[in-house]
């Protein structure tokens, strides 16, 4: 895997109080691998926090954005970059220390028998601390339906930690998925399954913030269910004209 070119790429909305930590957690954490954070126009100077972390980790790079315009536009220009600088895996983990980078190098292992690697919840050994009872619930409840009506075999289609190959993202015509939040992770992960590309989940334990506050909102998860309706459609014409 030393061989492999790695970029990890954190999409940031105000986590100044988050991202030097994170990063010297990935730096503990042994990978070897270039770090993109992509920054929505945080208003609590996390961009210039960055800026002043570069001059401790060379392997640090920053895109500042004017906007925060959603994570599937950030996402997006994060695989361009990757694919412009010949990167072979890609991945993706969220700046709120939601995932521990220590799943990384385990999560590796399985590559390169697998094509996709998720981080995921809702499999045996997975697991949510430090979420509300009616927010886990919400999201265990809409990743077992997503999976029972788009039939595919994997529990956990909104999670924000992956790892991707190269071909992957070559394949799934990634600019043209127009989802912004959970259900940019669903779509580019039915893209991947769609492509006949394995995916192995990884068990995880996601750790929900304890004292900030969330970003989780309405209209993201309103967005995730269109979606799911939608991606239903799809599949139903699919099988229909079969």
């Amino acid at each position: 895997m030393s061989l492999k070119k790695i970029l990890i790429i954190i999409p940031t909305y105000n986590e100044r109080d988050n991202i030097a930590y994170l990063l010297k957690k990935i730096e503990n954490s042994d990978i070897k691998a270039d770090i993109l954070i992509i920054d929505g126009g945080s208003l609590d100077g996390t961009a210039q926090v960055v800026e002043g972390l570069q001059q401790k980790y060379f392997n640090l790079a920053l895109i500042k954005r004017n906007s925060k315009v959603g994570l599937g536009s950030a996402y997006k220009e994060g695989f361009s970059r990757a694919l412009g600088d010949n990167i072979d895996l890609v991945v993706q983990i969220d700046a709120d220390l939601s995932h521990s980078p220590f799943d990384i190098l385990p999560m590796l292992r399985y590559i390169p028998e697998y094509d996709m690697v998720i981080g995921s919840r809702y499999v045996s050994s997975g697991g949510v601390i430090n979420w509300p009872l009616l927010r886990f619930s919400l999201s265990r409840i809409a990743n077992f339906f997503s999976k029972i009506l788009l039939r595919v075999p994997i529990s956990d289609l909104t999670s924000g930690f992956k790892i991707i190959k190269r071909e992957v993202l070559e394949a799934v015509e990634f600019n043209t998925i127009k989802s912004k939040g959970y259900a940019f992770q669903m779509e580019i992960t039915l893209r991947a399954h769609d492509k006949g590309f394995n995916i192995k989940e990884y068990p995880i334990i996601f750790k929900g913030r304890e004292k900030e506050k969330s970003k989780f909102s309405f209209s993201i998860v309103l967005e995730a269910m269109v979606r799911v309706i939608l991606f239903f459609i799809v599949r139903f014409k699919k099988d229909n004209e079969t």
